[in-house]
């Protein structure tokens, strides 16, 4: 396959799918073994950047997807007359981060921590495909298990969820101020 073939199959590929493309699904798509996406993501980002085009590529949920670059974004806005930012309460941030520092973490481990019921709150995270049932814990009660989702890690523009930042790290930024949520067993 030729190099240009290749990079326009690529850019094709990135535009038609709304998921991330990954290793797996481009290998799928184009059925050779012997390219890396990698070398193709990054030969194609160059060509974006020389040719000064209005999209970039990033990576984002374990695989590549093609995205308007940051000062378009107004523009966007006004065309969709929305934001199409997500938008959730205190309460819900609080939850999620719990769930996406904790996971798989039980509502009866969040209640305890939050001090107060959260089922509103995770069918709220449920519905908006943040967090989703993961199971069971072997325990009395056996009582669901909560876990993100590939969505959260698209949300939040994080490739994995070993991209989010240290418990440690959001300490120093917010100080001793005690309005970071309080997650514990988190990674330092």
């Amino acid at each position: 396959m030729q190099s240009e073939e290749l990079l326009q199959i690529t850019e094709a590929l990135l535009m038609a799918t709304s998921e991330p493309l990954t290793k797996a699904r481009f290998r799928q798509s184009v059925e050779y073994e012997d390219i890396e996406l990698e070398d193709v993501i990054e030969r194609l980002q160059a060509r974006f950047v020389e040719q000064e085009r209005p999209v970039e590529i990033v990576f984002v949920a374990g695989g590549y997807q093609l995205v308007t670059r940051s000062e378009y974004q107004p523009f966007i806005e006004r065309l969709f007359q929305k934001s199409g930012r997500l938008t959730l309460t205190r309460a819900a941030l609080e939850t999620l981060a719990m769930v996406a520092y904790r996971q798989p973490v039980t509502k009866v481990e969040i209640d305890q921590l939050r001090g107060v019921n959260s089922d509103s709150v995770l069918r709220t995270l449920l519905e908006k495909e943040l967090v989703t049932i993961t199971g069971r814990e072997e325990t009395v009660g056996r009582p669901l298990l909560y876990s993100t989702t590939q969505h959260f890690l698209e949300a939040f523009g994080l490739g994995t969820l070993s991209d989010m930042p240290k418990l440690k790290e959001i300490k120093e930024i917010m100080g001793d101020s005690g309005s970071a949520v309080p997650v514990a067993n988190a990674p330092e």
